[in-house]
């Protein structure tokens, strides 16, 4: 998993334009013409939002879809349901076609993607969550851990500034989409963009890291406090992340980290 990167996307939609008049009696439909394209199929709503699924064909695709609503789900109970109606989710068939739809080259299951983003007006433009080759090889809780993750990043991404702290961001995401940990590691240190230059397992790292904060944040201060974070501390015209747990939990870091390892 990986935050949001910025590429173009495009998207087209049908329009019924009207309909004749009813026939006195049932009669067959006319024969298609020879040669003629079957109809789209109705794009499905779930959980009040409507999910267009393309790209490559696969079983992944089917996956998705019946993993989607519960990821919808969660996002909607920690951020809100003020967010796109629409999504878009888009499977592609090699690496290299990843790579060229979301820049990233890492290994990795899946990436939100947007080709225009306005954070001061609340404007994202063109998203997608695209799905790698890897994911048909991941288990189905992995999938939905994924899917819940990216999907944060595709909700909040009209309100997340450009250059919003990368450990804030993937934290918040990972607490939204991961299941509690049943042995968190006593942590090091607080975490920082720096852990997101690596790969590998220090990258995991990283992650792991953010994400045992965030927790910590919303069983501590609750849940809406830790929305309140992000949105301070991630958002357009956001002041430095010292300044925004101090005027969101009422603490500097050395004391959020003081609190963090009395827990452990």
């Amino acid at each position: 998993m990986l935050a949001a990167v910025l590429v173009a996307t495009g998207l087209a939609a049908l329009t019924q334009l009207g309909a004749a008049p009813p026939d006195p009696a049932p009669r067959a439909a006319p024969p298609a013409p020879a040669g003629a394209a079957a109809p789209e199929p109705v794009p499905p709503t779930i959980e009040g939002r409507r999910i267009i699924v393309g790209g490559a064909p696969g079983p992944i695709r089917q996956r998705v879809t019946a993993h989607i609503g519960a990821a919808i789900t969660a996002v909607d109970g920690f951020w809100g349901t003020d967010w796109p109606t629409e999504i878009v989710i888009e499977t592609v068939d090699s690496d290299r076609e990843f790579t060229a739809r979301t820049g990233l080259s890492e290994p990795m299951a899946a990436a939100a993607v947007a080709g225009w983003v306005d954070p001061a007006r609340g404007i994202a433009a063109g998203q997608a969550i695209v799905i790698a080759p890897g994911a048909a090889g991941i288990g189905d809780d992995a999938l939905q851990t994924v899917l819940t993750h990216e999907l944060f990043h595709y909700a909040t991404r009209a309100h997340t500034a450009l250059d919003a702290p990368r450990w804030l961001q993937e934290g918040v995401a990972d607490y939204v989409a991961r299941p509690a940990p049943r042995h968190p590691a006593v942590p090091d240190r607080l975490p920082d963009d720096a852990d997101f230059t690596g790969t590998g397992a220090a990258l995991s790292a990283g992650y792991d890291r953010a994400w045992l904060l965030a927790r910590f944040i919303a069983e501590r201060y609750g849940p809406d406090r830790l929305r309140a974070l992000y949105a301070a501390g991630a958002g357009p015209g956001h002041p430095d992340p010292d300044t925004a747990l101090r005027r969101t939990l009422g603490v500097d870091p050395a004391e959020l980290f003081a609190q963090w390892r009395a827990t452990a």
